[in-house]
């Protein structure tokens, strides 16, 4: 049994679009968290944070991060805010390797301009919006550190990406070949 390659960090570093290729090159299978929560609840992200509240959501979340976590190799690409409750990152820290992805504030600001899909930047404006970032970032900055591996996305395509992730899964053990 293989361990499932967890992929964490803030939105807009490529979780999403780098997990379902590793995915793909692993022969596994992708979850992704906020597709999950949307499709267990019937309801789209900013509609739960819009009638539940974050609160509401992260409750969601948990659930959806203690289903996915009981899978052997997968692939599962967390929401940005996933590594806030240490109970979700003690449950996929349990089958799975930790891997973050990270990007500059100017590559997160371009990749999440467009508005409507983000609950934790949409309220924000323009100028607010780079300050919410790098405020989020902050916060958040030990969680993301907790990762057995950090791949920097700012300058790099997708295939890039697993192409750094396959290496060092290969180095780690995780995978052969």
């Amino acid at each position: 049994m293989r361990k499932n390659v967890v992929l964490i960090g803030f939105m807009g570093t490529g979780k999403t679009s780098s997990g379902r290729m590793l995915a793909q090159r692993l022969g596994s299978a992708f979850i992704d968290l906020d597709q999950k929560i949307e499709r267990d609840n019937h309801m789209s992200i900013p509609q739960i944070f819009q009638q539940q509240g974050e609160s509401g959501f992260r409750t969601l979340e948990h659930q959806a991060v203690l289903e996915a976590s009981q899978h052997a190799s997968a692939v599962i690409s967390t929401g940005g805010g996933t590594v806030k409750d240490p109970h979700n990152m003690k449950a996929l820290r349990e089958r799975g390797v930790i891997v973050c992805l990270r990007a500059s504030v100017d590559a997160i600001l371009d990749r999440t301009k467009k508005r409507g899909d983000r609950p934790v930047l949409d309220k924000a404006d323009e100028g607010d919006r780079r300050e919410a970032i790098e405020k989020l970032l902050e916060e958040r900055a030990s969680l993301y550190e907790q990762a057995d591996f950090v791949v920097d996305t700012s300058d790099l395509s997708p295939m890039q990406v697993v192409d750094k992730i396959l290496r060092f899964l290969r180095i780690r053990g995780v995978i052969h070949g």
